[in-house]
């Protein structure tokens, strides 16, 4: 039976590990060709290698998505590879310091900006470049930004992370009016606490972890593979209905 994606071909950023690596793995399982792009580059290689072992089929290339020639790279790969891209997961990103606005660095605010902000910009720059070239899949291409539900309400404690998923929701919402004509549906998805190496610093400065795992609505954190099959539903012709949309995976959460 084919798979949700079968015969596409999907970028993923920040592949090397969390939901990433969780994302670009489904990809493969539902037919997906893959390129796991990642600043890290053993992470990387390891979860394409993981999909080979699986019997999927995958490349990494080594990425700064800081850097629009880096990113460019990433775009020319996937193409030379596998003649034209699909699908993409701009996943990569960092939380930066766990402290309240008045304690921030000017230097650690820039970095987060850098990477959560800049660094999805000039990736769908790029993956909106080439998409604009290819004739779609049933469906519509598909671009899915990692956002957050600090992209869609305040966090105290996170503060430059949380303006970066407003950005990022943002400029999602503002690409899927401009491209939503021409075959390229772009969606974020925006999970509450996964339980990832990004999420670590939060537990260690947090009252209470369980007072935390109680904030969800179903009261647990999340699972990394959780959000990537909302990531590979949302790029599937099932949803070709849906673009420019905040996807809440936070376990009610908001709720």
């Amino acid at each position: 039976m084919p798979g949700q994606v079968d015969g596409r071909v999907a970028l993923v950023t920040g592949g090397g590990s969390g939901i990433g690596r969780a994302t670009a793995i489904r990809f493969a399982a539902e037919g997906a060709r893959v390129v796991v792009a990642d600043i890290v580059l053993e992470a990387g290689e390891e979860t394409a290698q993981l999909i080979r072992n699986a019997g999927g089929e995958a490349q990494f290339t080594h990425v700064d998505v800081t850097d629009d020639v880096s990113v460019q790279s990433a775009i020319d790969l996937t193409v030379n590879e596998y003649g034209r891209l699909d699908c993409a997961h701009n996943n990569a990103g960092i939380l930066g310091p766990v402290a309240e606005m008045t304690e921030y660095r000017r230097e650690d605010y820039d970095r987060v900006i850098d990477v959560n902000v800049t660094g999805v910009w000039l990736c769908m720059q790029a993956e909106l470049r080439q998409m604009l070239t290819q004739d779609p899949p049933e469906g519509g291409h598909s671009i899915v930004n990692t956002a957050s539900i600090a992209g869609l309400v305040g966090s105290p404690t996170i503060p430059a992370y949380s303006v970066s998923k407003h950005a990022v929701v943002g400029m999602t919402n503002s690409a899927a009016r401009s491209y939503g004509t021409r075959g390229i549906r772009v969606n974020s998805v925006c999970p509450a606490i996964i339980e990832t190496p990004l999420a670590e610093p939060l537990f260690e400065h947090a009252e209470s972890e369980e007072r935390m795992r109680m904030r969800q609505a179903v009261g647990r954190f999340g699972q990394a593979d959780e959000v990537a099959s909302v990531v590979v539903w949302l790029s599937s012709a099932d949803a070709s209905f849906v673009t420019g949309t905040p996807m809440r995976v936070d376990g009610g959460a908001l709720a």
